[in-house]
């Protein structure tokens, strides 16, 4: 007999009768009528080839073949009703592990919030953090990978959705002692340093840093690319170049680097930071939960 030739509402009329030793008892907990259980047990076994069970008294008995098949067929569906039942979610007793995409300048200075946040709330959870290489390799926030992503742009893809959650500014920087970065720089000045850039994702501010330094009439004359944040900040420390880089990021590595902010006019960019998740997590009350997280660790309002 193949499964999939089966009505597997049998099933279910099967294990009831089993379970209340009584046709009419069977009936009254499915909400169907007599004759509708007996005809669905006369499908069965014409379908399973045995009698399944015998009629004795007021009651019924198995047969050996019904008698095997019953915690059989009561562990699958209930198994099965237990799966599609409403989700229960406990933020307390969740072992379940989230995976994040982020930036490198994120992780260094709005992720020690999230973590300290998800460790409070969810303390047997766990976290995976990728890089925005990562998350653009793997086609984005609609991967099965990720449960949600914080990026400096937009998805405009189908089923994505979209939540600011901070405001970024960026800041020139250069090492503590550029002889030609003290005080405040005039133009003139600032079209004399050699610049580190960093290769961010298309459709990120930093990306018009070039035409923003054109546009002022200041020449900007790009040194080195480097393909993160913090490798740009490196590099800054231990040269005489300088670098435009999010002002979150010098707050927190700045001191320990001996990198400082350049006055003057340098074009600055201002990036909106973005919650991104896909809606094929919209009803998932743990994916829910741990956005919300999210947006009161790293939102502007924390």
């Amino acid at each position: 007999m193949s499964l999939s030739r089966l009505d597997l509402n049998l099933l279910l009329v099967l294990d009831t009768v089993l379970a209340e030793r009584s046709v009419a008892r069977a009936a009254q907990r499915l909400h169907v009528t007599p004759s509708a259980i007996s005809n669905g047990l006369a499908r069965l076994r014409i379908a399973l080839a045995d009698p399944l069970v015998i009629r004795r008294g007021r009651g019924i008995v198995p047969t050996p073949r019904a008698e095997s098949l019953a915690p059989l067929l009561a562990n699958a569906l209930r198994a099965l009703e237990g799966s599609i039942q409403a989700q229960t979610f406990d933020p307390a007793t969740t072992t379940r592990s989230f995976t994040l995409a982020l930036s490198d300048a994120g992780q260094i200075a709005r992720l020690p919030a999230a973590v300290s946040l998800l460790a409070r709330e969810m303390p047997h959870a766990h976290l995976r953090v990728v890089g925005i290489d990562t998350y653009l390799s793997w086609g984005g926030v609609a991967s099965t990978e990720l449960d949600a992503a914080v990026v400096g742009t937009v998805d405009n893809g189908a089923g994505v959705h979209n939540m600011p959650l901070y405001r970024e500014e960026s800041v020139l920087v250069a090492r503590r002692g550029h002889r030609s970065a003290r005080g405040a720089v005039t133009k003139a000045q600032l079209a004399k340093l050699r610049h580190v850039e960093v290769q961010v994702a298309p459709g990120h501010g930093y990306r018009d840093l070039a035409g923003s330094y054109k546009q002022q009439g200041i020449r900007r004359d790009v040194a080195a690319i480097v393909p993160s944040f913090i490798a740009a900040a490196g590099v800054i420390a231990a040269t005489d170049l300088v670098g435009t880089l999010p002002a979150s990021l010098i707050e927190v590595i700045g001191p320990s680097l001996g990198v400082r902010p350049v006055e003057g006019p340098a074009p600055k960019v201002t990036t909106r930071i973005n919650l991104l998740w896909h809606e094929r997590t919209l009803a998932d009350r743990a994916a829910g939960a741990f956005r919300d997280l999210l947006v009161r660790a790293l939102g502007d309002a924390r």
